[in-house]
Protein backbone atom coordinates (compact mmCIF):
# COMPACT_ATOMS: atom_id res chain seq x y z
CA UNK A 1 0.00 0.00 0.00
CA UNK A 2 1.66 3.29 -0.70
CA UNK A 3 1.96 6.05 1.38
CA UNK A 4 1.89 9.87 1.08
CA UNK A 5 3.85 12.46 1.94
CA UNK A 6 3.05 16.19 1.57
CA UNK A 7 4.52 19.37 1.42
CA UNK A 8 3.04 22.41 1.57
CA UNK A 9 4.59 25.71 0.32
CA UNK A 10 3.70 29.32 1.91
CA UNK A 11 1.10 31.13 0.00
CA UNK A 12 1.85 34.09 -2.22
CA UNK A 13 0.48 37.36 -1.66
CA UNK A 14 -2.05 37.40 -4.24
CA UNK A 15 -3.45 33.36 -3.00
CA UNK A 16 -5.90 33.08 -0.32
CA UNK A 17 -5.02 29.47 0.35
CA UNK A 18 -1.53 27.30 0.20
CA UNK A 19 -0.33 24.99 -2.57
CA UNK A 20 -0.32 21.16 -2.12
CA UNK A 21 2.16 18.98 -3.88
CA UNK A 22 0.97 15.26 -3.25
CA UNK A 23 3.98 12.92 -3.71
CA UNK A 24 3.02 8.61 -3.75
CA UNK A 25 5.95 6.36 -2.22
CA UNK A 26 7.45 3.83 -3.88
CA UNK A 27 6.02 0.77 -1.88
CA UNK A 28 9.20 -1.49 -1.67
CA UNK A 29 10.78 -1.80 1.36
CA UNK A 30 14.50 -0.50 1.85
CA UNK A 31 15.21 -3.07 3.79
CA UNK A 32 16.20 -6.59 2.39
CA UNK A 33 13.24 -10.06 3.30
CA UNK A 34 14.11 -11.98 6.10
CA UNK A 35 13.46 -15.07 4.01
CA UNK A 36 16.26 -17.34 5.22
CA UNK A 37 16.96 -19.15 8.63
CA UNK A 38 20.00 -21.06 9.98
CA UNK A 39 19.17 -23.20 12.85
CA UNK A 40 22.09 -24.76 14.74
CA UNK A 41 21.72 -27.41 16.55
CA UNK A 42 22.12 -25.39 20.06
CA UNK A 43 18.98 -24.48 19.21
CA UNK A 44 19.81 -21.14 17.95
CA UNK A 45 18.09 -19.34 15.43
CA UNK A 46 19.41 -16.98 12.98
CA UNK A 47 17.31 -14.76 10.55
CA UNK A 48 18.59 -13.38 7.50
CA UNK A 49 18.43 -12.77 3.34
CA UNK A 50 18.72 -15.67 1.07
CA UNK A 51 21.22 -15.43 -1.89
CA UNK A 52 22.06 -18.12 -4.35
CA UNK A 53 19.87 -21.11 -4.45
CA UNK A 54 16.77 -21.90 -2.50
CA UNK A 55 15.89 -24.94 -0.58
CA UNK A 56 16.92 -26.41 2.44
CA UNK A 57 20.86 -27.97 3.50
CA UNK A 58 22.43 -29.74 6.24
CA UNK A 59 25.98 -29.23 7.13
CA UNK A 60 28.77 -28.90 9.61
CA UNK A 61 29.11 -25.32 10.58
CA UNK A 62 32.46 -23.78 10.45
CA UNK A 63 33.90 -20.48 10.10
CA UNK A 64 36.72 -19.26 7.95
CA UNK A 65 39.12 -16.12 8.87
CA UNK A 66 40.44 -15.39 5.73
CA UNK A 67 40.45 -12.05 4.14
CA UNK A 68 40.46 -12.87 0.35
CA UNK A 69 40.17 -15.87 -1.49
CA UNK A 70 36.39 -16.42 -1.10
CA UNK A 71 36.33 -18.27 -4.53
CA UNK A 72 38.98 -20.74 -3.63
CA UNK A 73 37.22 -21.39 -0.20
CA UNK A 74 33.86 -22.58 -1.91
CA UNK A 75 35.45 -24.74 -4.19
CA UNK A 76 37.86 -26.25 -2.12
CA UNK A 77 36.60 -29.91 -2.00
CA UNK A 78 37.62 -30.20 1.65
CA UNK A 79 34.43 -28.34 2.80
CA UNK A 80 32.39 -30.88 1.57
CA UNK A 81 29.56 -31.53 4.19
CA UNK A 82 30.11 -28.16 5.67
CA UNK A 83 29.03 -24.41 5.80
CA UNK A 84 31.34 -21.79 5.88
CA UNK A 85 30.60 -18.45 7.82
CA UNK A 86 33.33 -16.03 6.62
CA UNK A 87 34.16 -13.51 9.40
CA UNK A 88 35.24 -11.00 6.91
CA UNK A 89 32.06 -8.50 6.97
CA UNK A 90 32.48 -7.96 3.00
CA UNK A 91 31.98 -11.16 0.50
CA UNK A 92 31.20 -10.77 -3.24
CA UNK A 93 33.29 -7.71 -3.94
CA UNK A 94 35.65 -9.16 -6.75
CA UNK A 95 32.77 -11.14 -8.00
CA UNK A 96 34.20 -14.90 -9.53
CA UNK A 97 35.83 -16.11 -12.51
CA UNK A 98 36.95 -19.64 -13.75
CA UNK A 99 40.88 -19.20 -12.97
CA UNK A 100 40.21 -19.36 -9.76
CA UNK A 101 38.19 -22.52 -9.37
CA UNK A 102 40.19 -25.15 -6.93
CA UNK A 103 38.04 -27.68 -8.68
CA UNK A 104 35.22 -28.80 -10.86
CA UNK A 105 32.87 -26.57 -8.49
CA UNK A 106 31.65 -25.27 -5.55
CA UNK A 107 31.70 -28.66 -2.47
CA UNK A 108 30.45 -26.40 0.46
CA UNK A 109 26.79 -27.12 1.52
CA UNK A 110 25.99 -23.56 2.11
CA UNK A 111 27.78 -20.23 2.71
CA UNK A 112 27.45 -17.97 5.66
CA UNK A 113 27.98 -14.28 5.57
CA UNK A 114 27.31 -10.80 7.32
CA UNK A 115 27.00 -8.72 4.30
CA UNK A 116 26.88 -9.57 0.13
CA UNK A 117 28.68 -6.42 -1.73
CA UNK A 118 25.75 -4.92 -3.78
CA UNK A 119 28.40 -4.28 -6.16
CA UNK A 120 31.46 -5.91 -8.49
CA UNK A 121 34.95 -4.22 -9.07
CA UNK A 122 37.14 -6.74 -10.38
CA UNK A 123 38.99 -6.34 -13.88
CA UNK A 124 38.71 -10.26 -13.82
CA UNK A 125 35.03 -10.85 -12.82
CA UNK A 126 32.94 -13.17 -14.48
CA UNK A 127 30.05 -13.40 -12.56
CA UNK A 128 28.69 -12.43 -9.60
CA UNK A 129 28.79 -14.32 -6.79
CA UNK A 130 24.99 -14.47 -6.36
CA UNK A 131 24.02 -15.82 -9.94
CA UNK A 132 27.38 -18.35 -9.05
CA UNK A 133 25.92 -20.11 -7.01
CA UNK A 134 22.67 -19.91 -7.95
CA UNK A 135 24.22 -21.87 -10.97
CA UNK A 136 26.14 -24.32 -8.40
CA UNK A 137 22.66 -24.78 -6.53
CA UNK A 138 24.49 -23.48 -3.10
CA UNK A 139 22.34 -21.57 -0.67
CA UNK A 140 23.96 -18.78 1.28
CA UNK A 141 22.91 -16.77 3.72
CA UNK A 142 23.69 -13.09 4.65
CA UNK A 143 22.20 -10.25 7.12
CA UNK A 144 22.90 -12.66 10.17
CA UNK A 145 25.50 -11.45 13.03
CA UNK A 146 28.84 -13.52 11.95
CA UNK A 147 31.12 -12.12 14.78
CA UNK A 148 27.88 -13.77 17.18
CA UNK A 149 28.22 -16.93 15.39
CA UNK A 150 32.01 -17.82 15.09
CA UNK A 151 31.90 -16.93 18.99
CA UNK A 152 29.67 -19.24 19.85
CA UNK A 153 31.58 -22.08 17.36
CA UNK A 154 34.87 -21.04 19.26
CA UNK A 155 33.22 -21.88 22.98
CA UNK A 156 31.18 -24.26 22.26
CA UNK A 157 32.66 -25.96 19.16
CA UNK A 158 31.65 -26.83 16.07
CA UNK A 159 28.27 -27.29 15.17
CA UNK A 160 25.58 -28.59 13.12
CA UNK A 161 23.22 -26.41 11.39
CA UNK A 162 20.43 -26.21 8.65
CA UNK A 163 19.42 -23.49 6.05
CA UNK A 164 16.41 -23.48 4.69
CA UNK A 165 14.30 -20.72 2.94
CA UNK A 166 11.05 -23.32 3.09
CA UNK A 167 9.15 -21.13 4.92
CA UNK A 168 6.96 -24.43 5.39
CA UNK A 169 9.37 -26.03 7.30
CA UNK A 170 9.52 -24.82 11.47
CA UNK A 171 12.25 -24.22 13.22
CA UNK A 172 11.78 -27.43 15.56
CA UNK A 173 11.83 -29.12 12.03
CA UNK A 174 14.95 -27.73 10.98
CA UNK A 175 16.73 -28.44 14.58
CA UNK A 176 16.02 -31.84 14.27
CA UNK A 177 17.66 -31.87 10.96
CA UNK A 178 20.63 -30.49 12.28
CA UNK A 179 21.08 -32.72 15.05
CA UNK A 180 20.32 -35.78 13.21
CA UNK A 181 23.74 -34.74 10.91
CA UNK A 182 27.43 -35.79 12.08
CA UNK A 183 30.04 -35.57 9.70
CA UNK A 184 32.50 -38.07 12.23
CA UNK A 185 32.81 -41.44 11.15
CA UNK A 186 31.81 -40.63 7.41
CA UNK A 187 34.04 -41.31 4.08
CA UNK A 188 33.60 -37.37 2.17
CA UNK A 189 36.92 -38.54 0.25
CA UNK A 190 35.11 -41.09 -2.03
CA UNK A 191 32.10 -38.33 -2.80
CA UNK A 192 34.68 -36.23 -3.85
CA UNK A 193 37.83 -37.74 -5.57
CA UNK A 194 38.49 -38.52 -9.26
CA UNK A 195 36.53 -41.92 -10.78
CA UNK A 196 39.82 -42.84 -13.19
CA UNK A 197 43.73 -41.66 -13.32
CA UNK A 198 44.73 -38.74 -15.01
CA UNK A 199 47.36 -36.84 -16.29
CA UNK A 200 48.35 -33.21 -15.12
CA UNK A 201 50.79 -30.93 -17.04
CA UNK A 202 49.69 -27.79 -16.11
CA UNK A 203 52.23 -25.61 -13.58
CA UNK A 204 51.35 -21.75 -12.32
CA UNK A 205 50.97 -19.18 -14.57
CA UNK A 206 53.71 -17.11 -15.17
CA UNK A 207 52.19 -13.80 -14.15
CA UNK A 208 51.68 -15.60 -10.36
CA UNK A 209 55.12 -17.56 -10.61
CA UNK A 210 57.28 -16.74 -7.97
CA UNK A 211 59.68 -19.39 -6.78
CA UNK A 212 59.33 -22.83 -8.87
CA UNK A 213 62.17 -24.46 -11.30
CA UNK A 214 60.15 -26.63 -13.98
CA UNK A 215 63.36 -26.50 -15.63
CA UNK A 216 65.03 -28.76 -13.84
CA UNK A 217 65.35 -32.42 -13.36
CA UNK A 218 61.94 -34.03 -14.26
CA UNK A 219 60.25 -36.39 -11.36
CA UNK A 220 57.44 -38.86 -11.87
CA UNK A 221 54.49 -38.52 -8.91
CA UNK A 222 51.34 -40.39 -8.41
CA UNK A 223 49.01 -38.26 -6.59
CA UNK A 224 46.68 -39.59 -4.85
CA UNK A 225 43.37 -37.54 -4.81
CA UNK A 226 41.30 -37.40 -1.83
CA UNK A 227 40.22 -34.23 -2.73
CA UNK A 228 43.37 -32.20 -4.43
CA UNK A 229 42.79 -28.42 -5.43
CA UNK A 230 44.25 -27.46 -8.53
CA UNK A 231 46.79 -24.84 -7.08
CA UNK A 232 48.84 -28.02 -5.17
CA UNK A 233 49.15 -29.51 -8.82
CA UNK A 234 50.13 -26.59 -10.25
CA UNK A 235 52.70 -25.72 -7.77
CA UNK A 236 53.94 -29.66 -7.95
CA UNK A 237 53.97 -28.87 -11.64
CA UNK A 238 56.27 -25.70 -11.19
CA UNK A 239 58.43 -27.68 -9.03
CA UNK A 240 59.32 -30.30 -11.98
CA UNK A 241 56.85 -33.06 -11.32
CA UNK A 242 55.07 -34.48 -14.17
CA UNK A 243 52.20 -35.99 -12.28
CA UNK A 244 49.64 -38.86 -12.55
CA UNK A 245 46.74 -38.24 -10.22
CA UNK A 246 44.91 -41.43 -8.94
CA UNK A 247 41.58 -41.91 -6.94
CA UNK A 248 41.68 -42.24 -3.54
CA UNK A 249 41.59 -45.98 -3.36
CA UNK A 250 43.71 -46.66 -6.40
CA UNK A 251 45.94 -50.08 -5.40
CA UNK A 252 49.50 -49.52 -3.74
CA UNK A 253 50.10 -52.37 -6.31
CA UNK A 254 49.25 -50.87 -9.12
CA UNK A 255 51.38 -48.14 -8.11
CA UNK A 256 54.55 -49.43 -7.43
CA UNK A 257 54.05 -51.18 -10.96
CA UNK A 258 54.16 -47.55 -12.39
CA UNK A 259 57.39 -46.95 -10.71
CA UNK A 260 57.37 -43.54 -9.65
CA UNK A 261 59.76 -41.16 -8.78
CA UNK A 262 57.76 -40.25 -5.83
CA UNK A 263 53.61 -40.15 -3.89
CA UNK A 264 51.97 -37.22 -3.24
CA UNK A 265 48.88 -37.18 -0.69
CA UNK A 266 46.37 -34.41 -0.86
CA UNK A 267 43.95 -32.69 1.20
CA UNK A 268 40.44 -33.58 1.45
CA UNK A 269 37.26 -33.94 3.50
CA UNK A 270 36.06 -35.54 6.46
CA UNK A 271 36.99 -37.99 9.34
CA UNK A 272 40.72 -39.20 8.02
CA UNK A 273 39.83 -42.05 9.92
CA UNK A 274 36.98 -43.28 8.30
CA UNK A 275 39.29 -43.83 5.25
CA UNK A 276 41.35 -47.17 6.35
CA UNK A 277 41.61 -48.13 2.76
CA UNK A 278 43.84 -45.30 1.70
CA UNK A 279 45.86 -46.22 5.11
CA UNK A 280 46.41 -49.42 4.31
CA UNK A 281 47.39 -48.60 0.99
CA UNK A 282 50.04 -45.77 2.30
CA UNK A 283 51.51 -48.36 4.44
CA UNK A 284 52.42 -50.36 1.57
CA UNK A 285 54.41 -47.52 -0.15
CA UNK A 286 56.18 -46.18 2.89
CA UNK A 287 59.76 -46.40 2.60
CA UNK A 288 59.34 -47.48 -0.77
CA UNK A 289 59.22 -43.98 -2.35
CA UNK A 290 59.54 -40.35 -0.83
CA UNK A 291 56.15 -39.78 0.21
CA UNK A 292 54.91 -36.14 1.02
CA UNK A 293 51.09 -35.28 2.71
CA UNK A 294 48.92 -31.95 3.08
CA UNK A 295 45.74 -31.95 5.25
CA UNK A 296 44.30 -35.12 4.64
CA UNK A 297 47.23 -36.58 3.40
CA UNK A 298 49.06 -35.83 6.44
CA UNK A 299 46.72 -37.51 8.46
CA UNK A 300 46.51 -40.76 6.16
CA UNK A 301 50.35 -40.77 6.54
CA UNK A 302 50.43 -40.48 10.26
CA UNK A 303 47.90 -43.50 10.77
CA UNK A 304 49.90 -45.34 8.16
CA UNK A 305 53.19 -44.56 10.51
CA UNK A 306 51.35 -45.76 13.65
CA UNK A 307 49.27 -42.52 15.04
CA UNK A 308 46.01 -41.81 15.19
CA UNK A 309 43.28 -38.56 14.93
CA UNK A 310 41.03 -36.62 16.85
CA UNK A 311 38.55 -34.14 16.30
CA UNK A 312 39.56 -30.82 17.32
CA UNK A 313 37.23 -28.21 19.29
CA UNK A 314 36.40 -25.95 16.19
CA UNK A 315 39.53 -26.72 13.93
CA UNK A 316 41.38 -24.24 11.69
CA UNK A 317 40.03 -22.39 9.11
CA UNK A 318 41.88 -19.22 8.05
CA UNK A 319 45.11 -17.76 6.16
CA UNK A 320 46.99 -16.35 9.03
CA UNK A 321 47.72 -19.71 11.42
CA UNK A 322 51.71 -19.50 12.65
CA UNK A 323 53.43 -22.86 12.63
CA UNK A 324 56.75 -23.01 14.26
CA UNK A 325 59.25 -25.64 12.42
CA UNK A 326 60.40 -27.21 15.93
CA UNK A 327 63.65 -29.45 14.02
CA UNK A 328 65.10 -26.55 12.01
CA UNK A 329 68.29 -26.13 13.57
CA UNK A 330 70.15 -23.18 14.86
CA UNK A 331 67.03 -20.99 13.88
CA UNK A 332 63.45 -20.42 15.17
CA UNK A 333 61.60 -20.60 11.92
CA UNK A 334 57.90 -20.02 12.04
CA UNK A 335 55.72 -20.03 8.89
CA UNK A 336 52.38 -17.98 8.49
CA UNK A 337 49.84 -20.51 7.05
CA UNK A 338 46.57 -21.42 5.19
CA UNK A 339 45.12 -23.83 7.11
CA UNK A 340 41.63 -25.73 6.54
CA UNK A 341 40.89 -28.84 8.72
CA UNK A 342 38.70 -30.09 11.62
CA UNK A 343 41.06 -33.11 12.82
CA UNK A 344 44.90 -33.18 13.82
CA UNK A 345 46.97 -36.08 14.22
CA UNK A 346 48.01 -37.80 17.81
CA UNK A 347 51.75 -38.60 17.86
CA UNK A 348 52.07 -40.39 21.19
CA UNK A 349 51.80 -43.73 19.76
CA UNK A 350 54.21 -43.48 16.74
CA UNK A 351 57.91 -44.65 17.02
CA UNK A 352 60.84 -45.06 15.16
CA UNK A 353 62.45 -41.78 14.20
CA UNK A 354 59.10 -40.41 13.01
CA UNK A 355 59.37 -36.89 14.56
CA UNK A 356 56.80 -34.05 14.83
CA UNK A 357 58.61 -31.22 12.47
CA UNK A 358 55.98 -28.51 13.15
CA UNK A 359 53.65 -27.37 15.49
CA UNK A 360 50.36 -24.91 15.84
CA UNK A 361 51.26 -22.12 17.70
CA UNK A 362 47.77 -21.32 18.59
CA UNK A 363 47.03 -24.34 20.57
CA UNK A 364 50.34 -26.67 20.70
CA UNK A 365 48.95 -29.20 17.98
CA UNK A 366 50.76 -31.25 15.60
CA UNK A 367 51.37 -29.43 12.40
CA UNK A 368 53.78 -31.55 11.18
CA UNK A 369 55.81 -35.68 10.72
CA UNK A 370 58.70 -35.91 9.06
CA UNK A 371 60.44 -39.47 9.23
CA UNK A 372 64.68 -39.37 7.63
CA UNK A 373 64.65 -43.27 7.91
CA UNK A 374 61.17 -43.48 5.73
CA UNK A 375 61.80 -40.61 3.37
CA UNK A 376 58.12 -39.13 4.08
CA UNK A 377 56.55 -36.26 5.69
CA UNK A 378 53.27 -34.29 5.80
CA UNK A 379 52.27 -31.03 7.18
CA UNK A 380 48.64 -30.37 8.08
CA UNK A 381 48.54 -26.71 6.67
CA UNK A 382 48.66 -25.90 2.81
CA UNK A 383 51.65 -24.45 1.19
CA UNK A 384 49.83 -23.56 -1.86
CA UNK A 385 48.75 -20.40 -0.91
CA UNK A 386 45.32 -20.26 -2.59
CA UNK A 387 44.66 -18.33 -0.56
CA UNK A 388 47.01 -17.36 1.37
CA UNK A 389 50.87 -16.62 2.10
CA UNK A 390 53.92 -17.91 0.52
CA UNK A 391 55.88 -19.12 3.78
CA UNK A 392 55.27 -22.77 3.16
CA UNK A 393 55.89 -23.34 -0.48
CA UNK A 394 59.30 -24.54 -0.09
CA UNK A 395 57.93 -27.22 1.08
CA UNK A 396 57.03 -28.39 -2.53
CA UNK A 397 61.10 -28.06 -3.50
CA UNK A 398 61.96 -30.31 -0.26
CA UNK A 399 59.75 -32.93 -1.45
CA UNK A 400 60.85 -32.86 -5.16
CA UNK A 401 64.41 -32.60 -4.16
CA UNK A 402 63.92 -36.27 -1.93
CA UNK A 403 62.55 -37.41 -5.43
CA UNK A 404 65.52 -36.65 -7.66
CA UNK A 405 68.06 -37.95 -4.99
Amino acid sequence: RSKVFCSRRSASLSSSRPSVRVYAASSSSPFKPLDARLVLADGSVWKGTAFGARGTATGEVVFNTSLTGYQEILTDPSYAGQFVCFTCPHIGNVGTNTDDEESTKVHLGATIIHELSPMVSNHRNQKDLDTYLKEQNVLGIEGVDTRAITLRLRETGCLNGTISTDDSLSDDELLEMAKSFDIEGKDLISTVTTAEPYEWKDSTDEEWEFAGDGGAQRVKVVAYDFGVKRNILRRLASYGCDITVVPASFPADEVIAMNPDGVFLSNGPGDPSAVPYAVENTKKLVGKYPIFGICMGHQVLGQALGGSTYKLKFGHHGGNHPCKNIIAEGIQQVEITAQNHNFAVDVSAIGGDVMTSHINLNDQSCAGIESAEKQCFGIQYHPEASPGPHDADPAFKKFVDMCRA
